[in-house]
């Protein structure tokens, strides 16, 4: 056999080094001497301390020489996205995706040379049809869609492109404003997140969705339940232009909240509604009802405590009965929400538990397919506007929402790259790099905010810019014109198929009718009930 050294031979080293310290300090040169002895004593010290200690047993089988694994792994991620991942790698998105996003924040082109870097022949691979009549490019500023329905007396006029819900405490101040700046520079909503209105919000006078979720924050009693007075002082606000219920999000669907007490600074106590330095908690589900047809009668006291605003939902798709027993309850008390915004299990987080965010909800396209085919098939489609939110960052990306059911799209990590983010995967940590998602004053200095707000409105002004020449040469003229027939898949080596094709979509009135008797969709709608969120059992 060959030679092995011994596992013990960096710490023996570091010993003779300590040895040898000593030796020429002796001998009189005590500058080399002093220095090897107190580099040798530090590490000899550490290989002793690895030897006695009984937590990690690659420490005391590889002392000194053990802790190169936690280095290693320490800047593990940093390694791999600047020097291995490959441009197309997603974790969770690609460097050619950022790039994207940071290309056309910064208002530079975003166009790149030689052909396209995708594999066209992959299966799943997606494009739009082309007109071989193309039309003038629209302005993108007329890409807009109305949400209110008659039930609403004050309609809001939005963006096909927005800012998804993100909290203040889960992003820093210096984001929220510069987020909310851009949002008002460009036309386009802000959505809070379950954390409330902060003044960062406030200060930066762009239109807010204000997203109440079963914490209540900002329009809660003393005992966390719902105040109906806080709520309609809050909602009273001109930037509030809609109110959208969390019933759950992408990333971690099901599963409540918490920010222990020593993170609830001041600041956020006063815009969640809670003690300082008390933990802040968010239950899994809310406390103001607990069947479909509650939680129509709650859309209906919103819409009236906050003046006749557009009020709707958020969701990621679960239980497929659930959400019918929501539109059933719609269809039996007459209440309808003006929104349904469809999160996706791709969704992003500050922090979630792995299982949840890798295993527990619907993708964003399969949930935004069920929920806009039940509200065909329950008549109800044209009076309810749907949002999409799930890694959406391109004018593909909306365009490919819009071709299956959405009448707009949400983005939140698309506009955190857009203020700086990095990617560094260090949200819960409050440790980033770029000041976005953190709470530590002194790293949220470092984002300017006059400049990444600058960086917002370009990134969405730039981007509708892209999906203007996608439709014009589609021969389209407005986003609402996408239909599933524009849009194509390769299913196989061999054949591609039309979204119209690949997916089912129902005609109106089919659930009401029978028409969709047997199949998944009827099946699920005979398990619905407007009394109760359980399956019902079918005699």
């Amino acid at each position: 056999m060959g030679f092995r050294p011994s596992r013990y031979t960096a710490f023996l080293l570091c010993v003779l080094t300590l040895a040898a310290g000593i030796g020429l300090i002796g001998l009189g040169r005590p500058e080399a001497g002093w220095i090897l002895a107190v580099a040798g004593g530090v590490l000899t010290a550490i290989g002793v301390t690895d030897l006695v200690q009984g937590e990690h047993s690659i420490r005391r089988n590889y002392p000194v020489i053990g802790h190169i694994r936690w280095m290693v792994e320490m800047i593990r991620p940093e390694i791999r996205q600047y020097l291995i991942e490959a441009d197309q790698d997603a974790a969770p998105f690609s460097r050619s995706q950022r790039s994207l996003v940071y290309a056309r924040a910064k208002n530079v082109s975003s166009e790149h040379p030689f052909g396209t870097q995708l594999d066209v022949y992959r299966e799943g691979y997606e494009f739009i049809g082309h007109s071989t009549c193309p039309v003038a490019a629209a302005d993108p500023a007329s890409f807009r869609v109305t949400i209110g329905g008659d039930q609403c007396a004050r309609p809001y006029s939005a963006s096909v492109f927005n800012i998804s819900a993100m909290s203040f405490g889960s992003l820093s101040a210096n984001a929220i404003r510069a987020l909310n700046e851009g949002a008002r520079a460009g036309g386009f909503y802000h959505d809070t997140g379950e954390g409330s209105i902060s003044p960062y919000h406030r200060a930066g006078g762009g239109d807010i969705c204000w997203e109440v979720a079963s914490g209540y924050f900002g329009c809660r009693d003393a005992e966390g339940r719902f105040d109906p007075d806080r709520f309609a002082a809050q909602a009273a606000s001109d930037q509030v232009k809609m109110i959208e219920i969390k019933l759950s999000q992408g990333a971690k669907p099901g599963h409540g909240g918490i920010l222990p007490g020593a993170k609830v600074t001041r600041e956020i106590a006063e815009t969640r509604g809670v003690p300082v330095g008390v933990d802040c908690i968010s239950p899994p589900r809310h406390g103001a009802f607990s069947t479909p047809r509650q939680m129509m009668d709650f859309v209906a006291r919103l819409r009236e405590l906050s003046g006749g605003k557009p009020v709707g939902f958020k969701l990621c798709l679960g239980h497929p009965w659930e959400l019918m027993g929501i539109v059933k309850a719609m269809l039996e008390t007459g209440v309808r929400p003006d929104f349904i915004v469809v999160d996706g299990a791709e969704g992003g987080t500050g922090a979630a538990p792995l299982e949840f965010s890798d295993h527990i909800g619907a993708p964003m396209r399969e949930g935004l397919l069920f929920v806009h085919n039940t509200l065909v098939g329950a008549g109800l489609r044209q009076q309810i506007r749907i949002g999409a939110a799930g890694r959406i960052v391109s004018a593909y990306d909306i365009a490919s929402v819009l071709a299956i059911g959405a009448d707009w799209a949400n983005a939140a990590r698309g506009f955190m790259f857009a203020l700086g983010c990095v990617q560094s995967l260090a949200c819960n940590t409050n440790r980033c790099p770029t000041g976005v998602a953190t709470q530590d004053p002194l790293r949220q200095k470092a984002l300017v905010v006059a400049d990444k707000a600058e960086r917002v409105a370009g990134f969405h002004r730039n981007t509708l810019h892209a999906l203007s020449d996608m439709l014009a040469a589609a021969g389209l003229t407005h986003p609402g014109q996408l239909a599933p027939h524009h849009l194509a898949r390769r299913v196989s080596a061999t054949e591609i198929r039309s979204f119209a094709e690949i997916h089912t979509f129902l005609k109106p009135g089919d659930l009401i009718s029978g028409a969709a008797a047997g199949t998944f969709y009827g099946r699920n709608w005979d398990l619905a009930s407007a009394d109760s969120f359980d399956a019902q059992v079918l005699a």
